[in-house]
């Protein structure tokens, strides 16, 4: 067992199982920066730079590309929760990712947070050693980068969780909206090699907006408006919305014009790509799927008959 200062200097946490024979206690890293500045996103190039192999981002402690334990502050249902969830406050939570913890035996881990009073909270809540150093955002960063990141934040409601898109489906089915591949060189234990980092882009269950409700028909005539301005587009003749586990799936049926310059896959393949960013830009939530079904050829399309939306 080892004595370490807690959060404040009249504190003293214990800190259990960090030690084994012949080895060192795990070193601690921080990574400081306000919400939206891209602390996510930097942490696997931090992480790889410095040699740490493991991250506690918002409440999951990640290694080797998954979530080792804990559960994500991005899938709570208000801000409030989510902040109690990234510090660790809810004590069965805390308890689970400790024992993850002693049972890889890390030899150091990088704690994201937004200012040096969180990261202790989290150190105390988990029974870690005192940090060994802090980083900023600004150290690793550029000012643009950082005003770019925040902007995103605030116009699209969009985080970075830093590990890659298939491990996160069973814990965020519906919320993924993307990926991002980085290519990192200059490791500390690898300086000359190059590794790929594959990141993951998500839309928290709690949104800024507060609380709204989006009928479905709202969403079948947003749909087949987008639908029917493409260029090869006759009518869009059918949509429906069906809601599953995994997100929103629209359905579509549309009737296309011929023409020498309509390529019809191609075609429709920019319609499903134009449907689901028209609907999630303007919506804000998160579509799963679009289905699109040709069902007819219009050889003269001059005349087009009103849509049923």
């Amino acid at each position: 067992m080892v004595l370490h200062p807690g959060c404040g200097p009249e504190n003293f946490i214990v800190s259990r199982n960090f030690l084994r024979k012949g080895e060192k206690m795990v070193k601690i890293y921080a990574l400081i920066g306000s919400s939206g500045t891209g602390k996510s996103h930097y942490s696997a190039l931090l992480a790889y730079r410095e040699g740490i192999d493991y991250i506690i981002d918002d409440g999951v402690f990640i290694g080797g590309n998954r979530i080792l334990a804990g559960r994500s502050a991005k899938r709570e249902t208000t801000r409030m929760a989510a902040t109690k969830r990234a510090i660790f406050l809810d004590p069965e939570h805390a308890t689970q990712v400790r024992k993850a913890i002693n049972e890889v035996q890390p030899q150091s881990i990088l704690i994201l947070g937004i200012s040096e009073r969180m990261i202790s909270k989290i150190v105390n809540r988990l029974e870690l050693p005192p940090v060994h150093r802090f980083f900023r955002i600004k150290e690793i960063s550029t000012p643009a980068a950082i005003a770019k990141a925040v902007e995103i934040r605030k116009k699209e409601n969009r985080h970075v969780i830093p590990i890659p898109t298939f491990a996160l489906e069973r814990d965020f089915p519906g919320y993924v909206l993307d990926s991002i591949n980085s290519f990192l060189r200059g490791g500390k234990n690898h300086p000359a090699r190059i590794r790929q980092a594959e990141q993951s882009i998500v839309r928290p269950l709690y949104s800024t907006l507060g609380s709204y409700y989006i009928s479905e028909h709202v969403l079948e005539q947003i749909a087949a408006y987008e639908a029917e301005k493409m260029t090869g587009i006759v009518r869009c003749n059918k949509v429906s919305v069906t809601i599953s586990r995994k997100g929103m799936i629209i359905n579509l049926d549309v009737a296309l014009s011929y023409g020498p310059d309509h390529f019809f896959p191609r075609l429709l393949k920019n319609l499903q790509l134009e449907v689901k960013h028209k609907l999630e830009c303007m919506t804000g939530l998160q579509i799963f799927q679009i289905n699109v079904t040709a069902r007819r050829v219009v050889l003269h399309p001059d005349k087009k008959a009103p849509s049923p939306f």
